[in-house]
């Protein structure tokens, strides 16, 4: 028996990291699919006018997502503005790698209260709620560095190995109730996380044709749309020529 695909609309969505890359794509694709969002990230303009890309199904709450306060406030806006929380795609994060000599220390502990702590604390926020009504969905952004390490990436990989560690465990927890939790593992992606970088990754890997965010939204939209019964808790999706 086939089980129809869950219709999205109306259900209500948090995106974390908003502003670009994979939130904003996650954004527009979802908005397009009758959701309700709810974004935040710190770039206020950007927000507005991703809001606006959405035809008017987003709400922005601009601020640092290493805030201790700005989970509550997102949960509670979406609550107060929609009357229901449904998804929290916990997206924010940064990229620091490098050799012993040359990496950042201050920007790679920067990334850890991102990347680890403040997602942390959003997870265990809107998990609460989530029990509280029994059900919800939690979708963390990983990576493929969550599974796999090489030299040079180590903190970077560390925080998403912490996020892998977090996830399955909740997943354990909530395995016998309605609420599910997913890792998205993005192999070579293009967004702003490279900008920064002399030697893009798919440049470096010999990758002809890296990802874009758009496909991985794709990815998200299907992961929601499945029926109550199917738990898909993590999604490797990597472009061809990839083979770390």
């Amino acid at each position: 028996m086939a089980y129809p695909l869950v219709d999205l609309k109306g259900q209500v969505i948090v995106i974390t990291g908003a502003s670009s890359g994979i939130g904003e794509a996650a954004a527009k694709n979802l908005a397009a699919a009758g959701m309700k969002l709810v974004l935040t990230a710190r770039r206020e303009d950007r927000l507005k006018a991703l809001a606006n890309a959405c035809g008017g199904a987003a709400t922005i709450v601009p601020g640092d997502i290493i805030d201790p306060a700005l989970p509550k406030r997102l949960l509670d806006t979406a609550l107060k503005t929609y009357g229901r929380c449904d998804v929290l795609f916990n997206n924010a994060g940064l990229l620091e790698t490098g050799p012993v000599d040359t990496i950042d220390i201050e920007r790679v502990c920067f990334m850890v209260r991102v990347n680890v702590e403040a997602a942390f604390r959003a997870a265990y926020v809107f998990l609460r709620h989530f029990k509280s009504v029994n059900a919800g969905h939690l979708l963390n952004t990983s990576s493929i560095a969550g599974m796999k390490v090489r030299a040079t990436i180590g903190p970077y990989a560390a925080t998403k190995y912490a996020i892998e560690a977090l996830s399955e465990s909740l997943r354990m927890e909530f395995a016998k109730t309605p609420i599910k939790v997913t890792c998205i593992e993005p192999g070579v992606v293009t967004t702003e996380l490279h900008q920064r970088w002399p030697t893009k990754p798919a440049q470096a890997l010999g990758i002809a044709q890296p990802i874009t965010a758009d496909e991985i939204a794709d990815m998200i939209r299907y992961l929601l749309q499945q029926p109550a019964h199917i738990r898909i808790p993590r999604m490797l999706v990597m472009p061809t020529g990839q083979d770390f």
